[in-house]
């Protein structure tokens, strides 16, 4: 099965047929307009098999499948944090669709808002095959001193449970010194960051030569 994540910047009503060349059995989509109150006739048609959230009807997130594979909503603790989006795929594994947002948090702003999730959570993130995939906002080269809840937290907290990333188990960089940005800051490339990542449960559906040879090789996402 390929996943394929993207922040498309909004007005995926006019980029969709992009995504056709991936050949994608799930996207998964941040900063996308609400299918259902959308105008755009050919993008709803497009949008036969979906799940999707957000507050604002031109700027959520969602969850785009073929049409022979099975989505069914999640209703894991959310409360205020933003945003979310989960899903059991197939009947076979847990998928967490992120876009981690400021979401009026003076404190726990984006990474903050993934290490509250995962506290709130964690049970069901151990239990079953999980693949966590989306825009984090975060890098390990933003972490603070003085917070415990900084990307590289997150990280090792999800490697305690055995999730580990795809980006980094592939490529062997550290957690902060990705050679390979996907997002640049203003669309300036002097401004190069990896802020996107995909986390994988280390099991037994997972090549060991993917993961270079041992889950200790396997240090994060992207």
């Amino acid at each position: 099965m390929k996943i394929v994540s993207w922040n498309c910047n909004g007005a995926l009503r006019k980029k969709f047929q992009l995504l056709s060349t991936l050949e994608a059995d799930i996207c998964v989509i941040q900063e996308c307009e609400d299918p259902k109150q959308t105008p755009v006739q050919k993008y709803k048609d497009w949008c036969k098999n979906y799940l999707w959230i957000g507050n604002n009807k031109s700027r959520g997130i969602g969850i785009f499948a073929k049409q022979d594979v099975y989505l069914e909503l999640m209703t894991l603790d959310s409360g205020r944090l933003e945003s979310f989006l989960p899903c059991l795929v197939n009947n076979s594994f847990f998928l967490l669709a992120v876009w981690t947002r400021e979401a009026n948090s003076p404190t726990f702003k984006y990474i903050g808002q993934m290490w509250k999730y995962l506290q709130q959570n964690k049970s069901h993130f151990s239990n079953q095959d999980t693949v966590i995939i989306g825009d984090f906002n975060s890098n390990s080269c933003w972490d603070a001193w003085d917070r415990w809840w900084n990307h590289s937290d997150v990280v090792r907290e999800l490697e305690d449970l055995g999730i580990v990333s795809l980006y980094h188990a592939q490529t062997g960089e550290e957690q902060g010194k990705e050679k390979q940005p996907t997002f640049y800051m203003y669309r300036k490339p002097e401004k190069p960051y990896h802020i996107d990542y995909a986390f994988i449960k280390y099991c037994s559906w997972i090549p060991p030569s993917l993961l270079g040879g041992g889950k200790e090789q396997a240090r994060g996402a992207g």
